[in-house]
């Protein structure tokens, strides 16, 4: 959530901000903001006013009774009873200001960093760089999601017997790369100083908003609508929220979490060859990074986070690209986003396994996440997280580039984690 002095101080910044992500009503959003918090303001100006007066005269009743000014210690109580009516009202006035505000913040995005590209559109995305050899398979290689039908491996009719349609059943040597993969991941991510959380797969609806999934994606999650509870769509949900209503130390900094959870996604609307077999699923498995630390340190951070998820792909040997994302693809809560995609060989195609991004500020306001510093003073923190990595399409792309006649080579740095180098 943006700050309401950085929007009131900082108006034109803000709509320059918004009109860059491609929303057309900036300026009327800005307005909105500027004028509930100017009421919001006078409202609590006058009840503050009220109060003060309503002490003030309860103060003298006493003193006039004991003076034996009857009459007029009545006077003065009919007056501090009109005063305490009227700071009901102006508390009513007050909430409603507040709550008002609220909700116009919580529909505002984050702002884009200045060096997010301009553009609105996928298309517009930047690609910073290529890195690896794609493949070259011969002309009766097959997509994934035949090579999983070929080697049972992946059912997704038994998954949609089981539940609907997004939601395959792991069997065999396709379980134990789902395990492998999960493991490498956690392995390398406590490698480079990230402690594991095993977190919540539900999150309340504080924690929804903490992190920014409410409102803005709320059709997207699956609620349980009984108790207000949603699955989650991504480890950063929970663990990040471990710090709402927090205040850190700064020797507590920085804070890196990770943690592997199953993730949950309507994905609604979501049809077409380009979201076949794996590359797009409501159920799928995901080792994700949060990283909080000082504003000042934030893109070294988000650079490292950047680095560790490229090594991870080098490892497995899979051809990958950066793209910097432009305004108007960025995520509601992203200040700064590179994506990272694989190339998935016989389906021709890049597919993205990892988005790392800077939230800034935006997810601690929501969060009231602050640390102390040096000097004991109260400062705001940044939160960032990374996909490292999602599973589904890296699975794709590593059955699909490695398919050989004798079947799918396994990347060597998995054999320890498999037990078997070959899926035939």
């Amino acid at each position: 959530m943006l700050a309401i002095s950085n929007i009131v101080n900082n108006q034109q910044a803000a709509v320059q901000g918004l009109t860059k992500r491609g929303l057309a009503n900036a300026r009327d959003l800005v307005d909105q903001v500027v004028q509930l918090d100017q009421l919001r303001r006078e409202t609590q100006t006058k009840l503050d006013s009220t109060l003060a007066e309503s002490n003030t005269l309860s103060r003298q009743i006493g003193q006039l009774m004991k003076e034996g000014k009857r009459e007029e210690a009545e006077s003065v109580k009919l007056k501090t009873t009109e005063l305490k009516n009227s700071s009901k009202a102006l508390a009513e006035s007050l909430r409603t200001h507040e709550e008002q505000l609220q909700q116009v913040l919580y529909n505002i995005p984050n702002l884009p960093h200045k060096n997010v590209p301009e553009g609105l559109r996928a298309e517009d995305n930047e690609v910073l760089l290529e890195h690896g050899e794609i493949p070259t398979l011969p002309q009766d290689a097959s997509p994934h999601w035949e090579l999983i039908e070929k080697y049972d491996i992946i059912d997704f009719t038994l998954g949609s017997k089981i539940s609907g349609a997004g939601f395959p059943v792991y069997k065999g040597k396709g379980a134990r790369l789902q395990r492998a993969l999960v493991n490498f991941f956690l392995d390398k991510a406590r490698e480079a100083g990230y402690i594991e959380i095993q977190p919540p797969l539900l999150v309340n609806e504080d924690s929804g908003y903490g992190t920014g999934q409410l409102p803005d994606k709320e059709g997207q999650m699956y609620e349980i609508v009984d108790q207000k509870l949603f699955l989650i769509p991504t480890a950063e949900v929970p663990i990040t929220n471990l710090y709402r209503n927090v205040i850190l130390q700064e020797n507590d900094l920085p804070v890196k979490n990770t943690g592997y959870t199953p993730c949950f996604r309507r994905e609604a609307g979501s049809w077409g060859a380009h979201v076949r077999g794996l590359n797009r699923l409501h159920q799928f498995d995901k080792v994700e990074l949060v990283h909080i630390t000082q504003p000042e340190h934030s893109y070294a951070a988000l650079e490292e986070m950047l680095l560790h998820t490229r090594q991870l792909l080098e490892q497995l040997e899979l051809p990958y690209r950066i793209l910097k994302l432009c305004a108007g693809d960025l995520g509601f809560t992203s200040a700064f986003t590179y994506d990272l995609e694989v190339y998935s060989a016989a389906q021709e195609q890049w597919l993205e396994v990892s988005s790392v991004s800077n939230f800034e500020t935006y997810q601690a306001n929501r969060l009231k996440l602050r640390y102390k510093d040096g000097n004991n003073k109260t400062q705001m923190l940044h939160t960032l997280n990374g996909s490292a990595l999602a599973l589904p399409r890296i699975v794709a792309a590593i059955l699909e580039n490695n398919q050989q006649a004798e079947g799918v080579k396994v990347p060597d740095v998995l054999i320890p984690y498999t037990g078997f180098n070959i899926i035939n």
